[in-house]
């Protein structure tokens, strides 16, 4: 079953760090944003393959947008 990993604040993505078909474990790292000066990483809830990304570096998310998508 497929997760979304959704952004929990207004920030700016600093880094993209997973590629699309890159298998993670939960608690890994998979984007860190920033936000008031200050680097948030997003970890992943699940473990699985991420079959896609819907950020890149330098993007302006607001809360609720979807970061990846991991099945």
């Amino acid at each position: 079953m497929a997760e979304e990993v959704l952004a929990e604040l207004v920030s700016v993505v600093y880094q993209v760090v997973v590629q699309e078909g890159e298998q993670v474990q939960e608690g890994d790292t998979m984007v860190i944003l920033e936000s008031m000066k200050m680097e948030i990483p997003v970890l992943a809830e699940s473990s699985g393959t991420v079959t896609s990304i819907g950020v890149r570096e330098g993007d302006a998310i607001k809360a609720g947008h979807v970061i990846a998508v991991i099945d």
